[in-house]
Order: structure tokens, then C-alpha cells, then sequence
């Protein structure tokens, strides 16, 4: 039995599968995933888990080079860009319409639902490598 880190198998997988330059989405409850793309489902209940909390523990194993978020968050739901940028402030952030983000998700290896229920709460990670 894993002892540390993610715990959720799938998770854990995924990350372990990424490769320099992959992609993997980590969103809010409504976030529509393109079929094709695996989906990933850890909603229990409205707010649980929160974006912020799954997105966090993804980053403990995940070596992340750039993130792309959609332009909407900046106005919509700022304090939840301000933890994003908190969380990886050495990070680049590409800001893309929200439609673009949705979009890229068909791209991704695998996207993360958490139970958020706060506006574009939503991030596509571009991983990099440790060496």
C-alpha cells in the first residue's frame, strides 16, 4: 500500500505516465470533459473536495512548467487566482478564453472533477521535467 502522496490510484497513474510537455486538467464540478479525454471524478458533495486542495496535492508530485488558465478567472473569481499564483508563484500562466480552455481539455491525459462550485476554477498543467 502507497504511503504517501496521491492516494487516489488514477491520479496517481496519470502523473506517473506524464512525460515532459503533457497535459493534465484539474477543475471545478461543471467543467464539461471532451470525450476521449479520461475523467477522473473525485466529487463527493457541493464543495468537496475543493479545486484548491486537489489542485495542491496534484503539485506534490507533478513537475509543472507552465499552467493555462482562462482569462475569465481574473474577474470572475480572483481569489481563486491569487491561491493558483500563491500555490506555484515561479510558474508561467498562459491566460486563454475559457472556450479555448475546454477545448484544450481534449488534449489533456486525463482531467481531475472536483466538487468546486466557484467560477473558472479551472487549470490545464503543462508538466516539465526535474532534471
Amino acid at each position: 500500500m502507497k504511503k504517501t502522496g496521491v492516494m487516489n490510484s488514477n491520479i496517481s497513474r496519470v502523473i506517473a505516465d506524464m512525460g515532459h510537455m503533457d497535459l493534465l486538467g484539474v477543475g471545478d464540478a461543471g467543467t464539461p470533459v471532451p470525450a476521449g479525454t479520461e475523467k477522473i471524478d473525485l466529487s463527493v458533495h457541493a464543495g468537496l473536495p475543493s479545486f484548491i486542495d486537489v489542485f495542491k496535492e496534484v503539485l506534490k508530485e507533478l513537475e509543472v512548467q507552465k499552467m493555462y488558465i482562462a482569462e475569465e478567472i481574473k474577474t470572475q473569481n480572483p481569489e481563486q487566482l491569487e491561491e493558483i499564483k500563491k500555490t506555484l508563484p515561479n510558474v508561467e500562466i498562459e491566460f486563454i478564453p475559457h472556450s479555448e480552455l475546454k477545448k484544450m481539455l481534449g488534449k489533456s491525459k486525463a482531467f481531475i472533477r472536483t466538487g468546486e462550485e466557484t467560477p473558472y476554477s479551472n487549470v490545464i498543467l503543462e508538466s516539465g521535467v526535474i532534471f
